[in-house]
């Protein structure tokens, strides 16, 4: 029935720092950039590796995001990467802090989470060479 995951919406409250975040800071390419004046929005559409995509949306008057810890809805978006301390480092070198790494007590494999600029939690989960 389903064949896969075709994209991932976001919603920012600042368009031009949540698309420095997403393409300086994480590295996503950009696909395409869309204004789309008579909903005073923008949507970027960016890529991982030309795997997945993500919609990054503007919409003036969105009504924030509920607090955390655990808010009804979407829990987080989760990348993986193959070397977790290089990655927590480059993001260091950014002035992207993220939270200490830890181990999945059921996979034994190392994550972290951050926050993009509107504070939604991202995990990074470290993966050997031959998964995803």
């Amino acid at each position: 029935m389903l064949k896969g995951i075709h994209h991932i919406a976001i919603i920012c409250s600042d368009y031009e720092r949540s698309k420095d975040f997403y393409t300086k800071v994480l590295g996503l390419s950009i696909i395409r950039e869309t204004y789309r004046a008579e909903r005073q929005s923008y949507k970027l559409d960016l890529a991982i590796n030309s795997q997945y995509q993500i919609e990054l949306f503007s919409f003036p008057d969105r009504p924030p995001r509920l607090s955390y810890p655990e808010a009804l809805g979407l829990r987080h978006l989760a990348f993986s990467v193959q070397d977790l301390d290089q990655v927590v480092q480059k993001l260091k070198e950014k002035g992207v802090s993220t939270e200490p790494i830890r181990v999945d007590e059921l996979t034994g494999k190392r994550f972290t989470f951050l926050e993009d600029p509107d504070h939604l939690p991202l995990e990074l989960y470290e993966v050997a060479s031959n998964e995803t």
